[in-house]
């Protein structure tokens, strides 16, 4: 049992790591994101549709979850500022849905398996954002705890 103290620790380390927070950040929104289209075609809404509410309530809460919990030191105030800084990150998601559908499509054109191509797409799409976000839309003088 000799791994278990070392628990706090790594638990100190994830905490501290933006990057590992920002990988938190993205499966909680993938999660909402595919529960919601889930729900909605439960309910019988039409799949595009649903694939597009479900994306956008995952692009809501991934904000949320980022200006809260990943990049919380380099948050735009209020105003013109913060409307701005939202708005690079709608685009920076709209990217990563670009980016998903040509890796996707390409795949299927080539004769990849579907799944496959879409692991491979959430994978490029998932660290292109991760450098949009980090370098452009929450760029600042702040470091976080455990950065330089």
């Amino acid at each position: 049992m000799s791994g278990f103290p070392a628990l706090p620790a790594l638990m100190l380390r994830f905490a501290n790591d933006r990057f590992a927070r920002y990988v938190a950040a993205s499966v909680s929104a993938l999660a909402i994101d595919v529960a919601s289209f889930l729900a909605l075609l439960a309910i019988g809404t039409a799949a595009a549709p649903a694939s597009a509410v479900g994306y956008s309530l995952g692009i809501a809460a991934h904000w949320l979850i980022s200006s809260r919990a990943v990049f919380q030191g380099h948050v735009a105030a209020p105003g013109m500022a913060r409307t701005r800084q939202k708005a690079l990150f709608v685009t920076s998601a709209l990217i990563g849905l670009v980016l998903t559908t040509i890796i996707v499509g390409v795949g299927d054109w080539s004769g990849v398996e579907p799944l496959i191509a879409k692991g491979a797409a959430i994978a490029i799409s998932f660290f292109a954002t991760w450098l949009i976000r980090s370098r452009v839309v929450f760029r600042g003088s702040v470091p976080q705890v455990g950065e330089a």
